[in-house]
């Protein structure tokens, strides 16, 4: 992946880098005008949006997230159709097929307080909808589920986006648990797969955070809905995978400790193998990490694309972002919009990712 100086260089004032854009990335960026709209498969990634209950009053919402939270969708609202700046590789917003939502939707569903829960959620799906015709957000929205949502997979927030997925829009397949789903977007097939992906069966211990499933659903859904066809694929769950990608053998013990158990993530990563999967998408760690994947705990000279979202409406801090994607027949192309005042402003991250995705099959 091509990529340049990072954002927090940035908002520390290294500004002297932008002209350093003339780079392979900025180049495929501005070639990418000339392509046909239609081409490309264009879409939003946020997460850890924590929408938060004041604790005073359970049944209204925390100010400070209420605001930072619609300031979010409304900046998601404008953005199509506008102009990216050179800086962040040139170009136009093409208009978002969606969103996909990486986990932490709401913040107290790890929490015994189920009224604050229900306040949560219920301002989460006032904002950002379901279709792009019930809420704030004039997009359809694709959410997996985090340890904020509910840990064990149990709770108000996953019960609700379980009665949720049959009704999203293009979704062709969901689990027997009905928390996992698939849809496609052009020829792009996408996979939604929860907090984490899981569980190796040939190994019985305890897991931190319940996978419900996810592996079973992922092999299968793959298997049926992409085979041996060479389409470009995308995963999204919340919990990021290099901490738990350690070498096996792992003690019981530490495994369970662990949000992911390392056996799991060798289970994932072989289930992946063979597919033309374009990127892995995650949040948890409230902020930007893009690398390539080989399975192991390091970053890698090759292997599959990984972009982990940065927080997108936190409460608890001013500084925000998320990614936009180009994704067409041949390349991906990522930029990332930010703010450092909770989106009262936002602008273009002065910088560019760029993939490239080997051809379906005919």
């Amino acid at each position: 992946m091509k990529q340049h100086f990072s954002r927090r260089d940035f908002l520390a004032g290294t500004v002297s880098a932008a002209g350093a854009m003339a780079s392979a990335a900025s180049l495929r960026a501005q070639e990418s005008e000339s392509a046909a709209d239609d081409e490309a498969v264009t879409f939003f990634l946020v997460g850890d949006t924590h929408f938060l209950a004041d604790r005073d009053d359970t049944a209204r919402m925390e100010p400070r997230s209420a605001l930072v939270t619609s300031r979010l969708v409304d900046r998601l609202n404008a953005l199509a159709g506008s102009e990216i700046p050179e800086v962040a590789g040139g170009g136009q917003v093409l208009k978002p097929r969606g969103v996909i939502h990486a986990g932490d939707c709401i913040d107290t569903g790890d929490k015994a307080d189920v009224k604050m829960q229900a306040t949560e959620w219920a301002a989460f799906a006032e904002t950002f909808g379901l279709s792009g015709k019930e809420g704030r957000l004039k997009l359809p929205v694709y959410e997996v589920h985090g340890n904020h949502d509910s840990p064990r997979g149990d709770g108000l927030a996953v019960k609700q986006m379980i009665a949720r997925n049959p009704r999203r829009p293009g979704v062709k397949n969901v689990s027997p648990g009905g928390v996992h789903y698939s849809w496609d977007w052009g020829n792009v097939h996408f996979v939604n797969l929860g907090i984490v992906v899981g569980q190796d069966k040939g190994v019985m211990r305890k897991r931190r955070y319940a996978p419900l499933d996810s592996l079973d659903f992922l092999v299968s859904d793959l298997q049926e809905h992409v085979g041996n066809s060479g389409r470009p694929v995308v995963c999204t769950h919340h919990v990021d995978m290099l901490r738990y990608a350690q070498p096996l053998p792992v003690e019981d013990k530490q495994a369970e400790g662990m949000e992911w158990d390392p056996a799991d993530v060798r289970s994932y990563h072989q289930a992946l193998a063979g597919y033309n999967v374009a990127a892995i998408l995650y949040g948890h760690t409230h902020a930007r990490n893009i690398f390539r994947w080989d399975g192991s705990n390091k970053k890698a000279e090759s292997g599959i694309p990984a972009f982990n979202v940065d927080n997108s409406s936190h409460f608890g801090s001013p500084n925000q972002a998320f990614y936009y994607f180009e994704l067409r027949s041949d390349r991906l192309l990522v930029r990332e919009f930010f703010t450092t005042d909770s989106w009262e402003t936002g602008a273009w991250t002065p910088q560019t990712w760029s993939v490239e995705i080997p051809a379906a099959r005919a």
